[in-house]
C-alpha cells in the first residue's frame, strides 16, 4: 500500500468537504431534507469527531495496540448528544480541517507501519490497520456525496416551478 497516495487522497478529500460546506448560509446548514436525514453541519461535525475519535484513534490503536480494546465510540448517538444541529458550521469546519491536518501529519510520523496488523472487535471479523485506513478513505466519500446531494436538494427547492431532469437523473 502506498501510504503517500493514502496521504494525497485524504488532504484532497479535506478541500473537498471545506469547499462544499464553506459559504454556506446559516439556513443551508442546518437545512435537513427530512427529519431523519442530516444537515451540512451535522455532517461537518460528524466529519470533525469522527476524524479524532474514531479513524486516527482506531488505526494508532491497531498498529501499536492491536490487543488493546478500542474506545467506545457512538456516531450516530453523538448527532443529538453532542447536539450537533446547533454548532456553527464554521466552528465545526475549522475543527474538521485542523483535526485531519494533525491526522496527516500524525500518518507522516508513521515508520514501516505493519498495515496487516490486526484488530479483534468482539463479535465481528478482524479488521486490519489498511482496512481501517482504507475505510477512513472511503467514510470521506460517502460523506462527500451526501454533502454534494444536500446541495443539489437545497438548490432544487428553492426553483420548484423548474426542472433538472435534463441535467440527468441523481
Amino acid at each position: 500500500m502506498r501510504l503517500d497516495r493514502i496521504v494525497e487522497r485524504l488532504q484532497a478529500n479535506a478541500g473537498i468537504v471545506s469547499a462544499l460546506a464553506g459559504h454556506v448560509s446559516d439556513e443551508q446548514a442546518g437545512w435537513k431534507p427530512a427529519p431523519d436525514k442530516w444537515s451540512i453541519v451535522e455532517v461537518v461535525t460528524h466529519l470533525a469527531d469522527e476524524e479524532v475519535e474514531d479513524f486516527r484513534t482506531r488505526v494508532d490503536f491497531t498498529l501499536h495496540r492491536p490487543g488493546e480494546g478500542w474506545p467506545a465510540i457512538d456516531p450516530r448517538g453523538w448527532v443529538d448528544e453532542r447536539a450537533y444541529r446547533d454548532q456553527p458550521l464554521k466552528e465545526s469546519l475549522a475543527r474538521f480541517l485542523r483535526n485531519r491536518a494533525e491526522s496527516l501529519a500524525w500518518l507522516g510520523t508513521l515508520d514501516s507501519p505493519d498495515w496487516t496488523s490486526a484488530h479483534q472487535p468482539p463479535g465481528l471479523e478482524p479488521i486490519t490497520a489498511g482496512d481501517l485506513l482504507i475505510s477512513w478513505v472511503g467514510h470521506d466519500f460517502i460523506h462527500i456525496r451526501q454533502l454534494n446531494r444536500l446541495h443539489r436538494e437545497f438548490f432544487l427547492r428553492s426553483v420548484p416551478e423548474f426542472s433538472a431532469d435534463y441535467a440527468g437523473r441523481w
